[in-house]
């Protein structure tokens, strides 16, 4: 078998039409006018519409990434879907995106790695396009606004729903996809980011507060330090196993958090501002959907070219993350 490089061919994203602003949140919590931007340098974020479910979104993506890949939908052969937040815990909900979306061909598997989940999903799409020849449909998408307590203002603030997605593809060019690569976890930081019960070491017959079943962060503090260092650690050794350095990166897409752990993340490893791609401050943070859908959102305005090294990074709940360094 000759040697295969991987490229992603094609990119989609879908943001709900509702626009939630800064206000709305602010009111409910109590907070000052003003608060939650100059915190998280969020102004809106967007939710899902009623009866719209996870599957729908991830859909909406994947349409748009397969119109745009010239591709024939039996030419997909595995689709991976990364979301915390599933049609339902059983089954899973990516063989019912494939099957929507026509791919009759595909296996179909759900990945939940947090704000992570994209990143361990693309590189098991390279690996699966570089041995086996074949394309993957991956799609990040979460609706984050059903798992928020909107009486905590630590997620109450930052969250928010969206879809984005890729097509890998086998490439004749062996030095494309990824060239260096860091997959990270801290189960030290396991309780900082939870939903308390609904698992099986507390089983949904044992609630009895309904805001068990919502997102909480314990400690803000220590997940800003912890998910800075995760980035910007993993950065430097998957750009050190790919043989590059900082100055080699063309564009560089960060988990959307907030930014402040951008912002952060960014001067320790001392890149230059025009290198960071965002979408947090319309879009705030969709967990694992960020990094595809700003990747795609942004595309026209950065016009990836053949050849960039594109670093993605990510850290969320677990702790879980990491970093690819990406030939385009």
């Amino acid at each position: 078998m000759s040697r295969r490089g991987a490229e992603i061919v094609a990119l989609g994203h879908y943001a709900p039409a509702r626009i939630v602003t800064n206000a709305e949140i602010e009111s409910g919590l109590g907070l000052e006018a003003g608060w939650i931007k100059r915190r998280t340098g969020i102004d809106a974020r967007r939710f899902a519409a009623e009866g719209e479910a996870l599957s729908d979104m991830a859909i909406a993506a994947g349409e748009m990434a397969l119109a745009g890949s010239g591709f024939a939908r039996d030419d997909i052969g595995l689709t991976i879907l990364a979301t915390s937040t599933p049609d339902h815990l059983l089954p899973p909900s990516a063989p019912l995106v494939a099957h929507r979306l026509g791919l009759a061909r595909s296996g179909g598997i759900d990945m939940a790695g947090a704000c992570a989940g994209f990143l361990y999903a693309l590189a098991f799409a390279d690996g699966f396009a570089r041995l086996h020849g074949k394309a993957v449909m991956v799609i990040a998408a979460n609706i984050l606004s059903r798992r928020i307590n909107p009486d905590e203002r630590a997620s109450a603030v930052l969250f928010a729903d969206a879809a984005g997605a890729v097509i890998v593809a086998p490439s004749r060019r062996e030095q494309a996809g990824i060239v260096g690569v860091e997959l990270s976890s801290d189960g030290g930081g396991y309780d900082l980011i939870k939903i308390k019960a609904g698992g099986s070491r507390a089983p949904f017959s044992t609630v009895r507060e309904p805001s068990d079943l919502l997102m909480t962060i314990s400690d803000g503090k220590a997940v800003f330090t912890k998910a800075v260092a995760m980035m910007a650690d993993s950065a430097r050794v998957a750009l050190a196993n790919a043989g590059e350095s900082l100055d080699a990166v063309a564009h560089w897409i960060p988990h959307q958090a907030n930014t402040r752990i951008i912002e952060a993340t960014r001067q320790r490893l001392g890149l230059e501002p025009g290198r960071t791609l965002s979408s947090v401050a319309e879009y705030a943070n969709s967990s694992a959907a960020t990094i595809p859908f700003t990747l795609s959102l942004l595309a026209k305005e950065r016009r990836y070219a053949e050849g960039d090294l594109v670093l993605m990074t990510a850290a969320g709940a677990g702790l879980t993350g990491g970093a690819i360094a990406w030939r385009w």
